[in-house]
Formats: C-alpha cells, structure tokens, sequence
C-alpha cells in the first residue's frame, strides 16, 4: 500500500478546494489573534464609565451652557487620559507596538472622528445650537470606536454601533434628555462593554 503524502488524508487526495478551505482558517484564526484585541482596555473603560456617570450627574446641576460644557469636557479630558493610559499598559504588558502594526491601524481610526466632534463642538457652541452636542458626541464617538473596532475584538464595533444609535436618538429627542442619554451612553455603555472586554480579553 502506497505510503500516504502531504496531499492526503489515509489514502483519500485532498482536493485543492479543501486544502484552500484550510488555509483561509488559518489565516481568519491569526488575523482574530492580532495583537490589537490586547490593546483593548476593559477596566479602563469601566472608568471611564464611572467618569461618565458623575460628570452626567454634576453637569445636570449647571445652571448655564457653559458650565454645563465645562463639566463634560473636564470628564472627556479625565476619561481620555484613562483611556490611553490602560491602552498602554495592556500594549506594554503584552508586548507590542502602538505605532506600527494593527495597534497603529486602530489608533488612526479612531482619531478622524474624534477629531471632527472635537471641532463641531465648537462649532455648535458658537452657533448657540447646544442641544445638538449630546447626540454630536455620541454619534462621532460611534463612529470612532467601530471604525477603530474593525481591527480589534468584535465586541468593539458592536459597542460603537449602539453609541451610534444613541447619538441618533439624542439628536432626535428633546434637549432635556441629553444628560440621561450621555449617561447611557458615556456612562453605561462604558461600564457594560468594559466589563466584558475585561472579562473575555485580558484586562
């Protein structure tokens, strides 16, 4: 009996179509274990979603648009200190590289957005449309996260996408509803993915 190849399976030929079949497993099996699923911050973001809960709490008490303002952009500097520093530490621990690779992928997508909602908030403050900055924030921080999240674990695209459907649901409801949405999203979403990602990704 003819000795079976790297072509066969006892002494069935593989055909090209399976061993193609094979590979592309392989290649989606090492593509999931990118090193940007461990850049992720799970605890990290769970502070933020506790930075989140108490800037919607303490912003509900300003009495004018700019105190308001102030309080939340106070907690998004907070929050995004936090959120870099937990990004770098997991990168660290891990040992890999923020500016190359798949960890420099997700740090470009995410920018673009962030940086257009940083300017439309200036923009609406100085148009006097303040309303529309709790669904502007949520919205582009959506669009933010899911595009970042296209190259890390799916659960982050899937959290971009439910701030995206809470920026679209602020800029439609009434201006009275902005803190609760913003502590829905900035708050509770945060803690909820965060938890997750902690749980299932490292940390």
């Amino acid at each position: 009996m003819r000795p079976s190849t790297p072509l066969s399976r006892g002494s069935r030929p593989i055909a090209l179509g399976e061993r193609a079949v094979d590979d592309l497993r392989f290649i989606r099996r090492t593509m999931e274990r990118g090193p940007a699923f461990t850049a992720v911050p799970g605890w990290g973001g769970v502070v933020m979603g506790g930075t989140g809960l108490v800037a919607a709490a303490v912003a509900a008490t300003r009495s004018t648009p700019e105190g308001w303002l102030l309080t939340w952009l106070a907690a998004a500097m907070v929050a995004i200190g936090v959120g870099a520093w937990s990004v770098h530490r997991k990168a660290r621990r891990a040992e890999l590289r923020l500016v190359s690779g798949s960890g420099r992928k997700f740090v470009l997508g995410f920018f673009p957005p962030a940086l257009a909602g940083a300017i439309l908030t200036l923009a609406l403050y100085q148009a006097g449309a303040m309303g529309l900055i709790a669904g502007s924030w949520l919205l582009l921080y959506g669009v933010a996260v899911a595009a970042a999240g296209t190259f890390s674990v799916r659960v982050v695209p899937l959290m971009g996408a439910c701030f995206m459907l809470l920026g679209a649901v602020a800029l439609l409801a009434p201006d009275s509803w902005g803190d609760l949405l913003l502590a829905i999203g900035f708050g509770g979403l945060h803690v909820v993915f965060g938890l997750h990602i902690a749980r299932k990704h490292g940390g």
